[in-house]
């Protein structure tokens, strides 16, 4: 199915009756050709009648089966324009419209975790949990684009009661690394691998034999050379959407620490997790009688 159909099916998904989603499940979950579908093969195969088929096509904008067969057979050429290769699978150009957004977003969003999930070793992860445990110190280094990954990390372990600290200006992130023992942990968060700050403090902290870790997204990038437990969420370029998915798929890896860390010992950090829900409930609002 050409990407053009994937995503008008997606964008009026949400609009469908339940009967209609199952044809619109179907088609896109289909991995033969669809050359060969006919009208009562979706019928058959979505286990919906003819009639839920046709309502569904019309639903798409197509007066019937016949016209619909046409174009969900064709790879139609996509309109390109100067942005085509910004977004990872599925360009947004200055033909688009803003009803399109949602679609492309979140369908480029969700391939990029499964990118990010295919890419995770669950024994690194293993050992990155195992690593922040002992720890007696935990400090983040990052730049730019991942601080929101840093302030969820920090956030997340100092609320399971971890002694830790995030760094983005240089000589500050220096200066603690350098100040870091093999009791302590250190923790790089680079997209690229290769933020000039963030290498250099995994590099101090590496060479006075602290452990350290990589959050990242490209293979054999420099923070790895300085890294002893790499958690790389993709191999893929996003150009100008790096802001976009780095973020989201850097934010799973920080929920997957986040949840081995609580599976490591569930009774401790249960303990630990609801007593710092305590502390900052007198800061917010009681519900309204």
């Amino acid at each position: 199915m050409n990407q053009s159909l994937k995503l008008s099916i997606q964008k009026i998904y949400p609009d469908l009756r339940r009967s209609e989603k199952k044809v619109a499940d179907y088609l896109l979950s289909h991995t033969g050709s669809y050359r060969n579908l006919t009208l009562n093969r979706i019928a058959r195969e979505a286990e919906v009648s003819q009639p839920t088929v046709l309502r569904f096509i019309r639903a798409m904008g197509y007066s019937g089966f016949k016209e619909f067969r046409y174009v969900l057979a064709e790879e139609k050429e996509e309109k390109t324009g100067t942005w085509d290769h910004i977004l990872y699978g599925f360009p947004f150009t200055e033909y688009d419209h803003v009803e399109d957004v949602p679609a492309k977003l979140i369908s480029t969003t969700i391939e990029h975790l499964k990118d990010t999930l295919r890419n995770i070793s669950p024994d690194t992860l293993k050992e990155v949990v195992q690593a922040l445990v002992r720890a007696e110190k935990i400090a983040v280094y990052y730049v730019e684009n991942s601080a929101c990954t840093a302030s969820d990390l920090v956030t997340k372990l100092l609320y399971l009661g971890m002694n830790c600290c995030a760094y983005n200006d240089y000589y500050m992130q220096n200066v603690s690394a350098g100040n870091l023992t093999e009791k302590d942990v250190a923790v790089g968060i680079s997209y690229s691998g290769n933020s000039r700050s963030t290498v250099d403090a995994m590099r101090t902290a590496h060479e006075n034999g602290v452990k350290t870790i990589a959050i990242t997204n490209f293979e054999n990038s420099l923070i790895e050379k300085y890294s002893d437990l790499v958690l790389r969420t993709s191999n893929q370029q996003h150009f100008y959407g790096d802001a976009i998915f780095s973020r989201v798929s850097q934010l799973a890896v920080v929920d997957m620490i986040y949840t081995g860390i609580m599976l490591s010992d569930y009774e401790k950090y249960t303990g630990i997790l609801d007593r710092s829900s305590r502390l900052i409930q007198a800061q917010a609002y009681p519900p309204e009688e």
